[in-house]
């Protein structure tokens, strides 16, 4: 399957998983309050942990592992079997702690137990094989059926504060019926072969060497929350994650190209093709600047506006947190090439790992120092510096063999349209009122004016994205 079709369908795939929750989210916001929204969104950042623990870095190991025995059927089968049950143990071993802890835990102990149903879901998760396969299609499918019946749930179930636990239940159902459905397409994928135990901890060493990059990464990602449930209030943790939720959904348009592009660029570097690798991730380091840099400053510029109208004028603050965390959509999107399709691709794991442990360090630091003063606001911060040094280290990783000062430069013209857009629209928001009538009239006039300057500074890459459009337009009149 193309690069090209396969992105659509991990767009759609990632915009799946992020979607539902903020399908639901002014609803929710409105039912169960910033207090309700902030519990959940608690006790899920400590159910995170026990995922990680459970999963071990196998679901990025797998997608690899995968992508370089594809070709092979007994040799892929052997390879699945052996991962999965791998995580199946350490997945086991996880929910077993998590037992130990509820025994220990002395608030919100019917919400934690409901939220552990996360835990058996990532136990049954065999989406990584599927997308070492480079194939989408089924992932997508099976979330869009599933999701769609847990937002229906949604809104018949959740009524009023109390409801929340059906809120959880709900949420955590619909991940693992989803995950479960994808195991029906096992019988045609792989073979029933045996394995040994070697087969099995073979693959435990190289997957711990990815789970310590996990570990970092769930600090920056997670941690604040936990934090912010800590140091300051549910209120806190509600104004941050539902900031979050809208800019995850924001980022999943562009980290989709990383997880298309990870199995191709291992196949390509396991064949020993590296002019061909480089050209990968420079063709990718362009197309996911040309998609973050708008998307960053388009919701900077719609973000005060956007929250009070989505979220109830009680969520005020998130458009505050949304405006300044908008810059990670950058740095990840940058990060996500350096970081996924290139030194994982290739093996330089020890490369990745030392970029996301600093950036760990860095936001846990930050995290302690800004979150007793500032709340949220402090949590926002922490979080666009720790993203900026990752991204800031990978650079420095990658200098010998990638090209770094032209992949930059060639972003000038993004920044150009992008900035003046967002001055643009941040005008308009600020002379109009908070409605849908205001957004969406910045959202049109925004495209207009990015893609109209892009079109000025003759933009390689605009050009070709819109004759391709123009192809397909074309080809579908025809028929």
């Amino acid at each position: 399957m193309s690069i090209a079709k396969n992105y659509i369908y991990n767009v759609v795939y990632q915009i799946v998983t992020l979607i539902v929750p903020v399908i639901t989210v002014p609803y929710i916001s409105r039912v169960l309050g910033s207090t309700g929204v902030g519990i959940n969104a608690y006790t899920n950042s400590i159910i995170q942990y026990f995922i990680l623990l459970g999963s071990i870095g196998i679901n990025l190991y797998g997608n690899r592992e995968i992508a370089y025995v594809r070709d092979d059927k007994i040799k892929l089968s052997k390879t699945f079997w052996g991962i999965f049950t791998l995580k199946l143990i350490t997945t086991f071993i996880s929910y077993f702690l998590f037992l130990i802890f509820l025994v220990l835990v002395d608030n919100y102990e019917t919400i934690f137990f409901i939220q552990s149903i996360y835990i058996i879901a990532a136990a049954i998760d065999i989406s990584w094989l599927f997308m070492g396969l480079e194939d989408f299609k089924k992932t997508v499918i099976r979330n869009l059926l599933v999701k769609i019946v847990g937002v229906i749930c949604t809104f018949l179930f959740v009524n009023s504060p109390t409801d929340l636990w059906k809120y959880v239940f709900i949420l955590a159902l619909s991940q693992l019926l989803g995950n479960f459905s994808l195991c029906l397409y096992l019988p045609k994928t792989v073979q029933k072969v045996k394995i040994s135990w070697y087969d099995i901890k073979k693959h435990l060493r190289p997957s711990i060497s990815l789970f310590i990059p996990q570990i970092a990464i769930q600090i920056y990602v997670v941690l604040n929350k936990t934090l912010l449930g800590i140091f300051s209030s549910p209120d806190e943790v509600g104004y941050f994650d539902n900031a979050d939720k809208i800019v995850k959904v924001v980022l999943s348009i562009v980290t989709a190209m990383g997880t298309v592009m990870l199995p191709r660029v291992s196949n390509t570097f396991a064949k020993g093709d590296i002019n061909k690798v480089k050209k990968y991730i420079y063709n990718s380091f362009d197309f996911v600047s040309y998609l973050s840099i708008p998307l960053m400053f388009g919701l900077a510029g719609i973000a005060v506006n956007f929250a009070p109208w989505f979220f109830g004028m009680d969520f005020s603050k998130t458009g505050i947190l949304m405006c300044m965390i908008s810059p990670i959509i950058l740095f990840i999107a940058w990060s996500n090439v350096l970081g996924n399709q290139y030194l994982l691709s290739t093996g330089n794991v020890r490369g990745y790992t030392s970029s996301v442990v600093i950036g760990a360090i860095v936001n846990f630091i930050l995290n302690l120092i800004l979150i007793g003063r500032y709340h949220s606001i402090g949590t926002a911060i922490a979080t666009v510096i720790s993203e900026f040094s990752v991204t800031a280290v990978q650079l420095y990783l990658v200098r010998h063999n990638l090209q770094i000062k032209k992949m930059i430069y060639s972003t000038w013209k993004y920044f150009v349209a992008g900035s003046s857009m967002f001055i643009v629209i941040y005008y308009i928001g600020g002379h109009l009122d908070v409605g849908i009538t205001t957004i969406n009239i910045q959202f049109v006039i925004g495209i207009i004016v990015y893609f109209t300057l892009l079109f000025l500074l003759k933009s390689n890459l605009n050009g070709k994205m819109f004759d391709l459009i123009f192809c397909y337009i074309r080809r579908i009149i025809s028929r």
